[in-house]
This record gives structure tokens, C-alpha cells and sequence, in this order.
């Protein structure tokens, strides 16, 4: 009788080990989730439309790649709030489908960045290059402003979504870093992105005073690329101070002032300025300025002031920015 029943205890165990191995090949599956950024998007309920979109332009996959990549990651609201106020809806609903497809491919690389840059890496007033291009350049990508005096933000017109004892979301990836964010950030163009860094507010503000709409209608409507050497806000506060040069100038001159930071000569980067070279700006009649490359990176103006290039390569859709000291001074 004891060794009937062994025997049935055996077989009733060997048939359990079966069943429970079979059940370990059902679900293993399951347990060996994608841990990309692609995956880690898909396993976040919030992230759900910018899936779709990735899906819709086949970068989901390039996403599951090696890497690394750095996403900010618009959230659903930031999404629906993108499509509702570019009119992409269905029924006044928003709706993904209705995006371009060439459109909103550039309009997500714009939120990749090579790299796993983590929030903590970020540096205040600086750019950094994403993986979108717009019409102005095929090789050069677009850049992207980052400020971290309250949080980060991007742009000027997305954040870093904080979790709630205040520190900065950082989603790891095993091919890079997601940071969740709380807009979408559209492509850049010459005046949004010099409007989303402070050190350009003096010149942002002029620009667009209606005194000036002839110059803003020129940069945002230029269907030829257009290189910005932009003035700083120091640079601003000597030539509008007591005894600068465009203290108490008039409109027209202040139009010509602006107009001589402006070259229509192409989407001019930095290393491709030569000594000597002679850039025309859109003044009129046409007024040159001319690159001095034996200090550093400087631009003579038609008063002889030399003012320094501090910062280079801004990438806007339409054109580039090149940051300078100095206002350069034409002939009024």
C-alpha cells in the first residue's frame, strides 16, 4: 500500500512539473519587457500619444536602437494642447493622424537629443543641438535653448515635468534618458528662439514694437535663408545709453540699425567666415560689414567698431543667429 501510494505521488509530482514548466514558457514573454525609450513609453500611460506618433512616422523603432538618446517626452495634455491649437482635430477633437507626416517628424526629433543628458547636466543659458532640421540648413540641426534659473526649461516654452519633492524627472533607459515635459516644443524659428533667451529681450523688443513690423515681417517671411548677428542686451545698453550712437535715433533709423545685423548671403555658420570676407546686409541701399578672424571672431562694421561673434551656430528652421557684443553701426 505505501508503495502504491509513492508511486501515485510521483506521478501526480512529475505531472505538476510538467505543467509548471509549460506555464514558465507562457509567460516569460512577459517578463522580459522592452527597457528602451520607445518600450518605457509604451508602459507609461501619459506618454500614450506621443507613442502613436512615433509609431505613425516609423521612429518608434529608431528609439529601440542603440543609442544613446536623450527624449523630452511631451505628456498626452501637452499633445492635445499642441494638435487643438494648430488645428490638427477631428470632430474638435484633437487628432494625431492629421499632423503631416513629414511635419511631425521633425516636430518629435526636435525633442531628441543625442547622448543620455541627464537633467542635472543641463547648463544654464546655453544650446544644445537636437535631431530635427528645418528648411534653412540640410546638414546643421536645429538648436535648442536651455534655462535652468527655475527648473528647466526649454525653449522658452516647454518645462521638465518635477516630481512632487521637487526634483527633476530622469526616466533611465537602456539606450539613453526620458524627461517627461509639459509642452511640446514646435520648431524654432530666428524670432522665437531669440525670444526664448533673456539675453536678447532689448532686441526681441524692439523688433517687434510696431514701429518695427517691417523688420519682423523680414524674418519670419524670408523664403531664402537669413543670418542674424544678434546684439546682446549689454551691447543694447551702450548703444542706446548717454553718448551712444543710436541714442535718440529715429524710427527709420532704428530700421536701418536692425537691418544691418541681417544678411540674406545664405544660412552662414561659423566655420565657414574667412579673414576678410565681405558679408552684404539687407539695408537700403546695401551697406557691408567685414569678418576679422585675426583675434578671435569679430566684425568690423562702417564706423570701424569691431564688435566679438560670443556666441555661434543658433539653428533656426529659417536661418541662424551668431550672438554679438556690440550694436554695429551703419551709415544713417
Amino acid at each position: 500500500m505505501k508503495n502504491l501510494f509513492k508511486i501515485r505521488f510521483l506521478a501526480i509530482f512529475a505531472l505538476l512539473s510538467v505543467f509548471c514548466s509549460s506555464c514558465e514558457d507562457e509567460v516569460s514573454p512577459v517578463m522580459s519587457s522592452d527597457t528602451t525609450i520607445t518600450g518605457l513609453a509604451k508602459a507609461t500611460p501619459s506618454l500614450s500619444i506621443l507613442v502613436e506618433a512615433l509609431v505613425k512616422v516609423n521612429l518608434a523603432t529608431t528609439l529601440q536602437g542603440t543609442g544613446p538618446f536623450t527624449v523630452f517626452a511631451p505628456t498626452n495634455a501637452a499633445f492635445n494642447t499642441f494638435l487643438t491649437s494648430n488645428s490638427f482635430v477631428t470632430n474638435g477633437l484633437p487628432d494625431i493622424n492629421k499632423v503631416p507626416n513629414e511635419v511631425l517628424t521633425q516636430v518629435l526629433l526636435n525633442h531628441v537629443v543625442s547622448g543620455a543628458v541627464l537633467s542635472g547636466a543641463l547648463t544654464n543659458n546655453s544650446y544644445i543641438k537636437t535631431l530635427a532640421k528645418g528648411s534653412a540648413s540640410a546638414t546643421n540641426t536645429l538648436s535648442m535653448y536651455v534655462n535652468t534659473s527655475a527648473g528647466v526649461r526649454l525653449n522658452g516654452v516647454s518645462n521638465v515635468i518635477t516630481t512632487t519633492a521637487g526634483t527633476t524627472f530622469n526616466i533611465a533607459a537602456s539606450n539613453g534618458v526620458i524627461h517627461t515635459v509639459d509642452a511640446v516644443i514646435g520648431l524654432p524659428t530666428i524670432v522665437t528662439h531669440a525670444a526664448a533667451n533673456p539675453n536678447f529681450s532689448t532686441l526681441v523688443s524692439i523688433v517687434t514694437s510696431p514701429a518695427q513690423s517691417a523688420v519682423l515681417t523680414a524674418l519670419t517671411t524670408n523664403t531664402t535663408p537669413l543670418t542674424v548677428f544678434a546684439p546682446t542686451n549689454a551691447a543694447f545698453t551702450v548703444a542706446l545709453g548717454t553718448g551712444g550712437f543710436a541714442n535718440g535715433a529715429t524710427n527709420a533709423q532704428v530700421t536701418k540699425v536692425l537691418q544691418y545685423h541681417v544678411t540674406a548671403a545664405g544660412n552662414v555658420l561659423s566655420t565657414s567666415l574667412t579673414n576678410g570676407q565681405v558679408i552684404p546686409m539687407i539695408t537700403s541701399p546695401v551697406q557691408n560689414i567685414t569678418i576679422d578672424l585675426t583675434s578671435g571672431a569679430r566684425i568690423t562694421d562702417t564706423s570701424a567698431t569691431k564688435a566679438t561673434i560670443v556666441v555661434v551656430n543658433v539653428q533656426c528652421t529659417n536661418g541662424i543667429i551668431h550672438a554679438v557684443d556690440k550694436v554695429l553701426q551703419p551709415v544713417l
